[in-house]
Parts: C-alpha cells; sequence; structure tokens
C-alpha cells in the first residue's frame, strides 16, 4: 500500500501543485469563502466523491467508504480561509485579491487534502471503513468554522475515531 500511495502521490504532484496555485491566487477572507467553496465543490464532483456543502456558510464535507465503511472512521481537516493581508510576491500565482492573501498556508492545508482524496478515492478498494474529508471555513475568525461545524454536527454520522490536520 505504501509503494502504492508513494506512485499515485508523484502521479498527482503536478495536479496538486496546480490546486494550489489556484486557491493561492483567488483568496477569501473568513466566511466569505464562496468561489473557493465551488472551487472544492467541483473537484470533489470530478472525483465523484460524495459531499455536502453550507455547514459553517461555506463548508464542505465529504465522504469516501473503503470496504467495511461502519468499522471505523477517520477524518481529515483543512481550513482554506485566507487573510486581509497585501501579497507582495512576485510569483506568477501571487493573489488576484488586492488586500487578501493566503500568508498562513490555508492553500496549502486545502490542496493536500483534495489530493489525498484523490489517493483514497483511488485506493478505497484496498483499505476498510469510511474517510470524512472536513473543508473548514472560517479558520482566521472568532468564532472560528471548527467551533461552528461542531455545533451543525460535523462530528456526527459518521462520527470520527480521529481527526487529522496539517499545519504549514
Amino acid at each position: 500500500m505504501l509503494e502504492t500511495i508513494s506512485k499515485l502521490s508523484k502521479k498527482y504532484l503536478v495536479e496538486t501543485i496546480a490546486i494550489r496555485q489556484h486557491i493561492h491566487a483567488n483568496p477569501e477572507l473568513s466566511f466569505v469563502e464562496f468561489e473557493t467553496s465551488k472551487f472544492i465543490a467541483a473537484q470533489l464532483t470530478k472525483l465523484k466523491i460524495p459531499f455536502t456543502q453550507g455547514m459553517a456558510g461555506t463548508g464542505l464535507v465529504g465522504i469516501i467508504e473503503g470496504k467495511n465503511p461502519k468499522s471505523k472512521c477517520v477524518a481529515f481537516r483543512a481550513d482554506f480561509d485566507a487573510l486581509p493581508i497585501t501579497e507582495k510576491n512576485t510569483c506568477k500565482y501571487k493573489s488576484k485579491n488586492e488586500g487578501v492573501m493566503h500568508a498562513c498556508g490555508h492553500d496549502v492545508h486545502t490542496a493536500c487534502l483534495l489530493g489525498a482524496a484523490k489517493i483514497l478515492n483511488e485506493t478505497k478498494n484496498d483499505w476498510q471503513g469510511t474517510v470524512k474529508l472536513i473543508f473548514q471555513p472560517g479558520e482566521e475568525k472568532d468564532p472560528g468554522g471548527a467551533s461552528i461545524m461542531i455545533a451543525e454536527g460535523v462530528l456526527k454520522n459518521p462520527k470520527p475515531d480521529c481527526i487529522f490536520a496539517l499545519h504549514v
């Protein structure tokens, strides 16, 4: 399985980088991440991963079922809001939204989760349980999107046995 994941990671690297650059170039502030939410939804639709929209306003939750899906549930979480900062970089994927930029890595978080979703979906016949993909808005603003999503039931149906996230 590790070899398969390694091969798929290399196969999808360029695509995952392009996703990150797209998100980076199109940042949106907390709870107004409408276009980012649409972009994530389009990616999940392309992968044929079922999802729900609208948690905490712009949040999404995808579900990938492996073999024996009720045996356990592992969740992965990524935030996708940006900060009110003017980007002074000159890279080709520089922020197109004046005064807003992904200065905290949330573009990377979302790209990583979408890349992982692609690999998990492609290998779902090789692992047991369910994977819950949590795309969380509003991490940079109080009350945070996490608390709102929890209040709205993100940790139910199915209830994750554990949750993983990263911060770059």
